[in-house]
């Protein structure tokens, strides 16, 4: 296991010090509302901090009792017993330590857009898309997390031939991150009279949502064009000119947003262009950084596949760390957590091997 910074622990320690003084000296409201984020994310870091050097402190004192020939028998026994358990607890924390103090994903605490489209399929691919985006949509309300969809396409028979939607919450991108890739189904479609199994997939891509200060979009760098509005079917049809497509000239980029508010389409498609680019800028950092190691799970291919999900054996298969959990009725229907915990472990975990060849 690689060795702990305590540099870096005494400076964390040091800061946090310094955030409670500063909240306790009363300051104006926006500075307390930036200094209580800091606070509430460095509070477990430092808890656990404390908590370990509590445990080696515990540990030096049995030590020093063992070596101590005026020790009693029965002080000497009873710190022979305590001595392996307090060791035991050192080791472990030392492993809790480790994540916890593993470089920051600077986006990893930022809400998210959620883009799903349907690929190879049809109209089986749509209603895979429409089951996607319900699957989210659940496992989002199990965390408090609001969804706003941004744009919907409808399939001719149901769900989705591309839907976008902002996923809002503390720590959203962190959990999402890993889900960006191609998804593909094996089932057998309700119009299926044979009972032959299909397969077809659907694209994800999961973007940080960035703000103003992330990403400077220059006025003179897009184009907006307004547009009459149109429904799947002729639902939902504006017969007003109130779509808008904003073209970003200097990378090729299209959005558009076909709600009843040109104003707040306007709105929707610059979140929608400023996160893309904020992606984009994110991505050429993440392969300059990756230029030289293996491939991590983390490495946001969107075209890679990267999950199956098997119907007709009930069971769903993530490529990428060879798991198979047999209970995609669960997933579906938003039941992510040990999927998604096991994709972040399995990413954490090539990050200590990198730190500790680079030790």
């Amino acid at each position: 296991m690689a060795k702990l910074p305590v540099e870096k622990m005494r400076e964390l320690e040091r800061r946090f010090g310094e955030i409670e003084a500063r909240m306790s000296a009363g300051p104006a409201a926006d500075v307390y509302v930036k200094l209580a984020s800091e606070y509430s994310e460095l509070e477990p870091v430092v808890k656990k901090i404390r908590e370990y050097q509590a445990a080696i402190d515990e540990a030096d004192g049995l030590r020093a009792m063992l070596s101590d020939k005026a020790t009693d028998r029965d002080m000497r026994d009873l710190a022979e017993m305590e001595l392996p358990e307090i060791e035991s607890r050192i080791e472990a924390l030392e492993g809790e330590m480790q994540i916890l103090l593993l470089p920051k994903d600077a986006a990893d605490e930022k809400s998210a857009i959620l883009e799903i489209r349907a690929g190879t399929g049809g109209s089986e691919a749509a209603l895979f898309a429409g089951d996607l985006f319900r699957m989210y949509e659940r496992f989002a309300s199990t965390k408090g997390w609001k969804v706003e969809v941004l744009s919907a396409s409808e399939g001719e028979a149901g769900g989705y031939k591309e839907i976008i939607a902002t996923i809002s919450g503390r720590g959203v991108f962190s959990k999402l991150k890993f889900e960006s890739g191609v998804h593909r189904v094996q089932r057998v479609p309700e119009t299926e009279a044979s009972g032959r199994i299909h397969t077809s997939a659907a694209t994800v891509a999961v973007l940080p949502e960035a703000e103003d200060i992330d990403i400077e979009i220059k006025p003179e760098d897009i184009r907006i064009d307004t547009m009459r509005a149109s429904g799947a079917g002729g639902q939902h049809v504006n017969t007003t000119d109130s779509a808008v497509r904003i073209t970003h000239l200097p990378t090729g980029l299209i959005v558009t947003s076909s709600e009843k508010s040109q104003h707040q389409n306007r709105a929707k498609a610059m979140q929608v262009l400023r996160s893309r680019l904020y992606d984009i800028e994110r991505q050429k950092l993440d392969s300059e950084r990756s230029a030289n190691r293996k491939s991590q799970v983390g490495s946001g291919d969107r075209s890679e596949r990267i999950r199956t999900y098997n119907f007709p054996q009930g069971r769903v298969t993530d490529h990428r760390i060879n798991l198979t959990l047999y209970k995609l009725d669960r997933m579906i229907e938003g039941d992510l957590d040990e999927m998604l915990d096991a994709l972040i472990s399995d990413y954490q975990a090539g990050q200590l091997a990198q730190l500790g060849e680079n030790q």
